[in-house]
């Protein structure tokens, strides 16, 4: 009797232990801090902006930024989170480790990667990245070429990419018939295109559209498919970003992509990206 009575007695504190565990785990998951009501709580919203046209740029004169994803963090910050929208100035090198170390909520334009993925957490993608093609509209060894590799990648077709570069690297583990011209610069290779020494553009999607934006009455943009090093371009958030500030900001984007907002924004900013290069010069 006596040792079912201690049984009894293990089995009851066994369970209130385990009620205990749970009863102080409650609270502090309610607790969890949320991004957004912290951002609102400070009534600001910082944005990391490392520059690169057409994403994120920055007027050397005035200081202000512009660009489609600070567009996109100035919209989301004012008019969903109600709070004013700083920009704090870095580098690429910096943007992660920032974001990580807390000097902002949001790093605007990082490429999704598994390895970026480790250290921090990504929205959808606003845009989408990858390697395209750009040709004369009238070339023709091109009249009758689609967007598959194939239909380019022919005897007697040159693609002119930067040498060494991811495009670069893309375009050469596929082409197989046609000549690849490796130039050492981006100007070189823009250059090969529009005196017709290459056939094909090979670059960035974004460069060669803010390319193409600037000479419309020539250009023809192809996007390969299947697609070349393709990749989402998102917000980073701090990895302890909870899955329902994630959400607040995932619809967000997916609203404004589906109904073409995001695609006008980065129309507006290659034709301000080829402006300012162009004062510039």
């Amino acid at each position: 009797m006596a040792r079912l009575f201690s049984r009894s007695v293990r089995n009851m504190l066994v369970c209130a232990a385990a009620i205990g565990t749970l009863l102080s785990q409650a609270p502090a998951h309610a607790a969890d801090p949320s991004l957004w009501q912290g951002v609102q709580k400070a009534g600001v919203l910082r944005c990391g902006a490392a520059v690169a046209a057409p994403y994120v740029m920055r007027d050397a004169r005035s200081g202000q930024y512009s660009g489609y994803f600070v567009d996109l963090c100035r919209d989301f910050g004012e008019k969903v989170l109600k709070v004013k929208v700083e920009f704090v100035d870095t580098n690429w090198d910096n943007l992660v480790a920032g974001l990580q170390g807390g000097k902002w909520d949001l790093a605007m334009a990082l490429n999704q990667t598994p390895e970026r993925a480790m250290a921090v957490s990504f929205s959808v993608p606003a845009t989408d990245y990858q390697i395209s093609l750009l040709t004369h509209k009238d070339n023709p060894k091109l009249a009758t070429a689609g967007n598959a590799i194939a239909d380019y990648d022919k005897p007697g077709v040159s693609f002119a990419v930067m040498s060494g570069t991811a495009a670069d690297k893309a375009i050469s583990a596929v082409v197989k018939h046609g000549t690849v011209m490796r130039l050492p610069g981006m100007d070189e290779t823009r250059l090969a295109v529009m005196s017709r020494r290459a056939d094909v553009l090979v670059d960035a999607s974004d460069t060669n559209h803010l390319f193409a934006v600037a000479n419309p009455d020539w250009t023809k943009e192809i996007l390969p498919a299947p697609a070349l090093a393709k990749q989402g371009v998102a917000f980073g958030l701090s990895r302890d970003a909870s899955p329902s500030d994630l959400q607040v900001l995932n619809i967000y984007l997916t609203q404004r992509r589906e109904t073409g907002e995001i695609a006008a924004l980065v129309d507006k900013a290659s034709v301000l990206a080829n402006a300012d290069e162009k004062t510039s010069k």
